[in-house]
């Protein structure tokens, strides 16, 4: 047996010794082939023996028979694990290009060692094993997904098209964890074309179907009718989410939210929701109070409400919230009478703080200026609302403090979002109508919610200043007009 000690000489040449029993030696020079981080060496002793003896190996089942199989791999990694792989060169000839070309050197011989990296050494190890199985059974070996994207990169590598197939074909089929899909869209652009398949799940889509997945979704979500048992909720609730996700700012959202078809789907969505929602909410005036009590019909008349307060999310993100606004304002009257009716004075409580917090989205986009409208339309929509909300926060407060666990209270957010909405909203208006909204609201005996002492401020000192302040406007654009004509 040999036994077989290496020495360096450069950075491309070793010699190699054979030291047989009988103490002759044999020095021979071979050359080292660099593959990525790993190194092939083509020794001239079938003899050569790592790990373990030749009569072991060749009764190891794993590694093949010896006896019958002319060529020896030997895997080793930078830390010292080794493992021997017996072969057919015919099979490595027909499995790897890579083999091919190393057994058909001048200086080729039947062992060939590779060297590999600890990360990279099972997945060595798993190729070499899979090179002796049939084809039509790669596709069933591979474990996992981080397995077979190791030996594919291996396959690549040592240019094992078969494997490199079989395990393409696996990582296109089966799903991916996140982190898995990460790690795939890290190393698969890197292996070439052959790799690419993989990537098919996760290519972007052409403009045309974005656009008509992207529609179907929208209709889904803005549907009218209730939605079907078991999982109807849920399934609007997910097409929602991911509408809201697909309208977000990034470089593809144009694709969406330009384009004429989809803006026109929403418009018409957005009448059909509120020409429902308004037919419902009258509807109650002709109940009975047994029926006005039924959380079923509260339930129906909610599920429209909710769909217009997810609208208030999305439009903005397309330039729509002004159509919106408008028809909000349109129906506020009716909202306001059906609401203010005497058999709904202690009923569908949810109902009404719903309607606070969807009247609040349209608040704050007038008030803050993102929906542009006359100042008559935005009197008469803050006349509408604001008595009823003074009205409801101390009646919601009352019963939130009688009922132990009432849920449907106003909380801090959006007292404070409506009360800034209101304000800012009133300091547009011109002082004529601040000083109607203001006066209203100070001859209160309790001047409650929303607190209007900001408005009332502003209301003042642009009173009392507003003649010096457009008289000195005057003045400055009197005295440019004469500097200008003594120049000429």
């Amino acid at each position: 047996m040999g036994q077989l000690v290496f020495v360096m000489s450069d950075g491309l040449m070793s010699v190699v010794e054979l030291i047989y029993g009988n103490g002759t030696s044999i020095g021979q020079k071979l050359t080292w082939v660099v593959l990525g981080r790993a190194q092939v060496c083509i020794f001239a002793s079938s003899r050569i023996s790592y790990g373990m003896d030749q009569a072991e190996a060749s009764k190891s089942p794993e590694h093949g028979d010896q006896s019958v199989k002319d060529i020896t791999v030997c895997l080793r990694s930078d830390e010292g694990i080794h493992k021997l792989f017996f072969f057919k060169s015919s099979v490595l000839k027909a499995r790897s290009k890579f083999f091919t070309d190393q057994l058909s050197l001048p200086s080729s011989s039947s062992s060939i060692e590779i060297h590999c990296s600890a990360v990279e050494y099972k997945h060595y190890s798993d190729l070499l094993n899979s090179l002796n199985l049939p084809v039509g059974s790669l596709v069933d070996s591979w474990k996992s997904v981080n397995s077979a994207l190791g030996i594919l990169q291996v396959a690549v590598a040592l240019q094992c098209e078969e494997i490199a197939q079989s395990c393409v074909n696996y990582l296109e089929a089966v799903p991916w964890e996140e982190k898995e899909e990460e790690e795939i869209l890290r190393i698969v652009p890197k292996l070439g074309d052959v790799a690419m398949p993989i990537l098919a799940r996760v290519k972007p889509m052409d403009p045309s179907s974005t656009k008509n997945v992207f529609l179907a979704a929208v209709r889904y979500a803005m549907s009218i009718s209730a939605p079907c048992p078991p999982f109807g909720d849920e399934i609007r609730a997910s097409a929602q989410e991911q509408i809201e996700y697909m309208l977000g700012e990034d470089e593809d959202t144009p694709l969406v939210t330009t384009d004429d078809e989809v803006r026109e789907e929403v418009v018409k969505g957005l009448s059909q929701m509120l020409a429902s929602f308004q037919d419902e909410l009258s509807s109650l005036l002709s109940q009975s109070d047994s029926d006005l009590a039924s959380e079923t019909l509260e339930s129906s008349i909610l599920h429209n409400l909710s769909g217009l307060e997810w609208l208030c999310n999305i439009l903005p993100k397309m330039n729509l919230m002004r159509d919106f606004v408008l028809r909000w304002a349109e129906i506020s009257d009716c909202v306001i009478r059906v609401l203010e009716d005497k058999n709904f004075e202690t009923v569908m409580w949810r109902l009404k703080l719903k309607l606070l917090e969807v009247t609040s989205k349209v608040l704050d986009a007038i008030g803050y200026g993102s929906v542009i409208l006359p100042a008559t339309c935005r009197v008469q929509l803050l006349k509408t609302w604001l008595p009823y909300i003074r009205k409801m926060k101390p009646i919601l407060d009352s019963v939130g403090d009688n009922e132990t666990g009432f849920p449907h209270k106003m909380d801090e957010d959006l007292c404070q979002a409506i009360q800034g909405a209101i304000v800012a909203l009133i300091v547009t208006l011109p002082s004529s109508d601040q000083a109607d909204i203001l006066a209203d609201w100070m001859e209160n005996e309790q001047l409650g919610y929303p607190d209007l002492t900001e408005a009332f401020e502003i209301w003042c000192y642009r009173t009392k200043s507003s003649k010096r302040r457009l008289a000195e406007g005057s003045d400055r654009v009197s005295s440019s007009s004469v500097t200008s004509d003594l120049s000429n």
